[in-house]
């Protein structure tokens, strides 16, 4: 009798199915499996609208384009980076000017070449050639004799300072030298002055610091 009772709880219970059940489809005699869907469902699925194929690519055209215009703007301004990358040192730079032909000689009479080809960064206050001719004569001559290296190398240190200062930075101060001597430097009504001397053109760059070009040669004490 429990047993009959049994059955029939599991009849009753079964004969209710829930959303989503699984019965036998009693028209297929292989007893197929079949997932079966209310009617409500069946109707949600046909009203629903299929999605817009092209609206996703329409979406990645745009990205593309955006991508592209971005890439095109970068890569055609150029920036002070890239400049400061593809110059070359200090001693390359004043070479090419053409106005510094005395200041690179006395470079290399002094044994200043490497130096101011290595990583400084170094900031010169480059006297130009018209500079080094305002000296008396002969003085010039004079210190390109091997014997003369050390008072020439001397001189030379004392218009190299230690970092890259721009113009920008330049303010009344005394600025130590590589020659271990401090320079005047006065700033007043924009114009700058270095010691005795003038400075008449400023910011050229190099990768491995910067010149400011002077119009004197300046003589440490």
């Amino acid at each position: 009798s429990n047993l009959r009772g049994r059955n029939t709880n599991m009849k009753n219970e079964n004969s209710h199915q829930p959303f989503g059940s699984f019965q036998t489809v009693p028209s297929r005699p292989s007893g197929r499996i079949e997932r079966s869907l209310p009617p409500k469902t069946d109707a949600l699925l046909k009203n629903t609208k299929p999605e817009n194929p092209y609206k996703n690519m329409k979406t990645i055209v745009t990205i593309t384009k955006s991508l592209f215009v971005a890439v095109a703007v970068t890569f055609s301004l150029p920036t002070s980076t890239t400049q400061a990358a593809t110059t070359g040192d200090l001693v390359a730079v004043a070479s090419s000017a053409g106005s510094f032909n005395t200041l690179v000689a006395a470079v290399k009479a002094a044994g200043l070449v490497e130096t101011l080809q290595g990583r400084g960064p170094f900031t010169i206050f480059a006297p130009t050639d018209e500079a080094f001719a305002k000296l008396p004569k002969g003085t010039v001559e004079e210190l390109l004799k091997p014997e003369n290296k050390a008072k020439l190398a001397s001189i030379l240190t004392y218009h190299v300072v230690a970092g890259k200062v721009m113009a920008a930075d330049v303010k009344t101060m005394k600025a130590k030298t590589v020659n271990g001597k401090e320079l005047s430097v006065n700033v007043s009504n924009g114009a700058v002055t270095i010691d005795n001397a003038k400075v008449v053109k400023t910011d050229v760059l190099a990768s491995n610091g910067v010149i400011h070009v002077i119009d004197t040669v300046v003589i440490p004490n």
